[in-house]
C-alpha cells in the first residue's frame, strides 16, 4: 500500500491456514509460504506470510471475507490472455471431421470453420451473444480465471464487429471476471470477398468506427497463409496504432510466413500461437520485448505439433499460456492448458504457473503486479483443493479450484 499505514477497518479478506501460499517473484521464480495467510485491504494484497503473524495483525473475524484454506494451496488467479470466447452456434461435428482426417483448411474450404461461426453470430441477437459469453465466463471463473481477453472477429463487417465489442463490454460490466476487449476484424476473409479489398475495409472503415466506439484496447490480425499477408497485416496493425489500439499478432500457427518478425518490428504486446517460429523469430521477439503467448489447447485440438516453449524460455522470453477458447478449441480451463504446457511443451509446473499468471498479465499490459500476489498487487486469488500448486497441472482432467477471490471479494465457491 502506498502512502499511509493500512487500516484494518478496511480489511476486505483474510485467507488463512493455507498449506501453501504461492507468490510470483519479479524474476519469475515462486515464493512459497507454508501454513500461510494473505491479508487484503481495499482489494489489494497487504500481507503474505505465516498464518500466526498475519492473523494476529489482521484478525479474520474483522474481515468481510474470511477464507479457511486449511490443507489447500493458494495461487494467483489465472489470466487468460487469448480467447475468442464470444460466439454462437456449435461446431462439434468439425471435431469429428478432424478425427476422420480433415484438415483445418479443408473444413474452412467446405464452409466450416470461422466463416460458419460468423454466420451464426450475425444471426444471433445481442442478448443471445451476451448470455453465451456470461455462461462461459462462469465456467472460466470456476476454473480460477480472474481476467480474460476476448476478441471480436466473428463479425467480419463493421456492424457486427461493433456489436461484438459492445457485448464484450456489457459482459465486463456484469461479470466478476475482468474482460479485456480486442478488435479482430482481420480474423478471416468473408466469403466472396477479395483479401486486399477486405483488408482495406478493415483499415478504412472498421478501425475508425471501433476507435470511435472506444471499447477495444488491442487490435489483432490473423497473419497466416491463405488469410492475411504480412503487408496486409502490417497495414491493419499500423492503422490500429494510429487510432490508439495496441497491436497483437496471430503468428506462425499453420505455416511460417513472417508474422513473428512483424510483431517484433511493431513492438506488439504479444505474438500468439508460434508453432512454426524459428530461432531467428524467437530472438527477434525476445529482443523486442514481445510476449510469446503459446496455446497448447489449439495444437491438442488440431492434432498438430506443439510450440517449442523451451526454445523461448532458454532465450529468456516471458512465455505466457492461454486457452484460446473458441469453437475450434473448446476448453475454458487454464488448468488444462497448464497440464498440456507441462506434458506436451516440456514446461515445469513453476514455468506453467508463471505463464498463466504474471506473464499472461504482461501479454495484456495489465497493471504491474497483476498475477503475482505480491503486496500492493490486485488480490485475485484461486484456492486449490490440493496441498500444493503442482496439482493444477498434475491433476489433469479435474478442476482443482475450490474458491476464487477477485479484488479480495469471494466470487466463486464450490
Amino acid at each position: 500500500m502506498s502512502g499511509s499505514e493500512p487500516n484494518e477497518n478496511d480489511l476486505t479478506a483474510v485467507v488463512h491456514d493455507a498449506a501453501q501460499v504461492v507468490t510470483v517473484e519479479e524474476d519469475g521464480s515462486l515464493g512459497i509460504y507454508e501454513d500461510a495467510a494473505i491479508a487484503v485491504i481495499d482489494g489489494d494484497v497487504t500481507r503474505v506470510g505465516a498464518t500466526g503473524p498475519v492473523t494476529r495483525e489482521f484478525p479474520p473475524e474483522n474481515a468481510t471475507h474470511a477464507v479457511d484454506a486449511s490443507g489447500k494451496a493458494v495461487v494467483p488467479g489465472f489470466v487468460d490472455p487469448h480467447t475468442h470466447a464470444l460466439f454462437a452456434g456449435d461446431r462439434s461435428d468439425e471435431f469429428e471431421a478432424k478425427l476422420r482426417g480433415k484438415t483445418y483448411q479443408e473444413i474452412l474450404a467446405d464452409g466450416g470453420g470461422i466463416l460458419r461461426t460468423v454466420q451464426a453470430v450475425r444471426e444471433a441477437s445481442d442478448e443471445e451473444l451476451l448470455a453465451n459469453l456470461l455462461s462461459d465466463l462462469d465456467m472460466m471463473l470456476a476454473h480460477g480465471t480472474t481476467t480474460v481477453e476476448v476478441k471480436s472477429g466473428y463479425g467480419l463487417d463493421t456492424k457486427t464487429e461493433l456489436r461484438m465489442l459492445d457485448v464484450i463490454s456489457r459482459a465486463d460490466d456484469r461479470h466478476a471476471v475482468d474482460v479485456v476487449p480486442t478488435f479482430m476484424g482481420a480474423h478471416a476473409i468473408p466469403e466472396g470477398r477479395d483479401a486486399d479489398e477486405y483488408a482495406d475495409e478493415v483499415v478504412e472503415e472498421q478501425i475508425p468506427a471501433v476507435a470511435e466506439q472506444g471499447i477495444a484496447e488491442f487490435c489483432d490480425v490473423f497473419c497466416e497463409e491463405g488469410v492475411f499477408t504480412v503487408p496486409q497485416s502490417r497495414s491493419v496493425l499500423k492503422t490500429g496504432e494510429e487510432y490508439g489500439l495496441t497491436p497483437k499478432v496471430h503468428a506462425e500457427e499453420l505455416a511460417h510466413i513472417g508474422g513473428s518478425q512483424l510483431a517484433a518490428d511493431l513492438g506488439a504486446t504479444s505474438a500468439d500461437h508460434l508453432l512454426h517460429a524459428t530461432e531467428e523469430d524467437i530472438a527477434a521477439l525476445t529482443d523486442a520485448g514481445v510476449v510469446p503467448v503459446l496455446l497448447p489447447g489449439t495444437a491438442f485440438g488440431l492434432g498438430a505439433e506443439f510450440a517449442d516453449a523451451r526454445a523461448f524460455l532458454d532465450a529468456g522470453a516471458p512465455v505466457a499460456i492461454a486457452t484460446d477458447f473458441n469453437p475450434n478449441c473448446h476448453s475454458q480451463s487454464m488448468g488444462f492448458a497448464s497440464s498440456l504446457a507441462c506434458v506436451e511443451m516440456g514446461m515445469t509446473p513453476v514455468e506453467a504457473l508463471v505463464a498463466g499468471t504474471k506473464h499472461a498479465a504482461m501479454a495484456l499490459d495489465l497493471e504491474a503486479g497483476t498475477g503475482t500476489l505480491q503486496p500492493g498487487s490486485p488480490a485475485d486469488i484461486a484456492v486449490i483443493d490440493a496441498p500444493n500448486y503442482v496439482h493444477v497441472p498434475y491433476n489433469f482432467g479435474v478442476n482443482t479450484v475450490e474458491t476464487v477471490l477477485k479484488n479480495g471479494e469471494v466470487v466463486h465457491h464450490e
